[in-house]
């Protein structure tokens, strides 16, 4: 695994916020924008998954890193369960949801990829990768 130095290199970092980009554009359209409940919270999850990778990285070790990494995935599992409501309701139509679903299995798998990277790794201290 290359260095990483910082949270932006982390490639499950960089899909979560295109993810992200994606969420917030879908959620313009008409109905899913007057449905605020789901729309809040599907934002909301969405932010939560690149801001826990981000916020487990700087936080100082593996340890807390596999913690935060952990609610990312989660986070990530919340926003395929809400993609299923929202294409339920015809929020958003088969090929969206297809996609969205499939890049957030991709982040899943990215997160716990580096979680079983950090798991095995000898070094516990200060610095992860």
């Amino acid at each position: 695994m290359a260095k990483i130095e910082k949270f932006e290199d982390i490639q499950a970092w960089q899909e979560a916020r295109e993810i992200v980009k994606v969420i917030y554009a879908i959620t313009l359209a008409d109905h899913f924008y007057r449905d605020f409940g789901l729309k809040g919270q599907i934002q909301r999850a969405a932010v939560s998954i690149m801001s826990n990778i981000a916020e487990g990285f700087e936080r100082g070790g593996n340890k807390e890193f596999m913690q935060f990494l952990a609610v990312a995935k989660a986070s990530a599992g919340e926003v395929r369960s809400l993609l299923y409501v929202a294409y339920d309701l015809t929020y958003i139509d088969t090929k969206t949801f297809e996609d969205l679903k499939n890049k957030l299995l991709a982040v899943s798998g990215k997160i716990s990829g580096l979680m079983k990277y950090l798991k095995s790794s000898s070094f516990k201290g200060d610095k992860y990768l």
